[in-house]
């Protein structure tokens, strides 16, 4: 499927739009959620597009596993198992746990599903055709890579998933008042829920021992860093007297 060296040049390539990604969304909102725009063109309801978004890696990465010749391979399937469990919520949990039907720009929905499936490439290439046959060990199931970040996933999704239900709840039904995010990792960050899907990734990127899962690491903070900052600083202007900046930091835990 992969050479080496072309898998190589895709990572690098990966990364370094990543980058760019990065830079650009520090002058740019992507227009869905709090930061919806008309701007960004048509739009779907928000239910549909993140079906439609997050459902692709989810199908791809089943895809990659069956064609393999590796896939009654314990380790491997394991790794696919941990990647699935997360694109399974996000794909058929999350959208229908949405409260409300908000817009959502069929733009950012188009992005996500092929940069999804880029991924897919890059966990999948990486795990099922790329790394060595002897890569990973029946052992590897008691190494201290495997062992530190399945705990680090495990615990990001936990994360991820209770600041995402605090979020729903702050509202009652009618209520269109806005609230400050308290509890859980809000307590320490202003976007809990992005702290929690970042650490899954550098969880999946320490277990799975990869430039793959690295590179996907890079691109989740890239993608939610700037955005995080955006919260923050619309927090901070809405919630001045509940928000203690001194304290509560944007995505990362007393460093940022």
């Amino acid at each position: 499927m992969f050479s080496p060296h072309t898998f190589n040049l895709f990572l690098i390539g990966m990364a370094i739009v990543a980058l760019i990604v990065f830079v650009c969304l520090y002058f740019v909102n992507a227009g869905y959620g709090k930061f919806y725009t008309a701007k960004w063109g048509p739009s779907v309801d928000n239910h549909l597009g993140w079906f439609v978004m997050e459902v692709p890696v989810f199908i791809a990465m089943l895809l990659l596993w069956w064609m393999s010749d590796r896939r009654a391979d314990t380790i491997r399937l394991a790794f696919l198992l941990i990647f699935e469990a997360h694109y399974f919520h996000r794909s058929f949990i999350f959208p229908l746990k949405l409260r409300g039907h908000s817009k959502m720009p069929l733009a950012i929905v188009l992005m996500g599903a092929v940069f999804n499936t880029l991924n897919a490439l890059m966990q999948g290439g990486w795990i099922f055709y790329v790394s060595p046959a002897d890569f990973y060990p029946e052992s590897w199931f008691t190494s201290l890579p495997f062992l530190a970040g399945t705990a680090l996933f495990i615990f990001g999704m936990y994360v991820n998933i209770q600041s995402d239900s605090i979020i729903r709840n702050l509202r009652k039904p009618g209520d269109t008042a806005h609230y400050l995010p308290k509890g859980g990792m809000f307590r320490f960050v202003t976007s809990a829920n992005y702290f929690g899907e970042f650490t899954e990734w550098v969880g999946f990127a320490i277990l799975t021992w990869s430039w793959a899962g690295a590179v996907f690491a890079l691109w989740t903070f890239a993608n939610l860093a700037p955005r995080a900052a955006r919260i923050y600083d619309l927090y901070s202007a809405e919630f001045g007297d509940e928000l203690d900046t001194s304290h509560v930091k944007r995505i990362l835990p007393f460093i940022y």
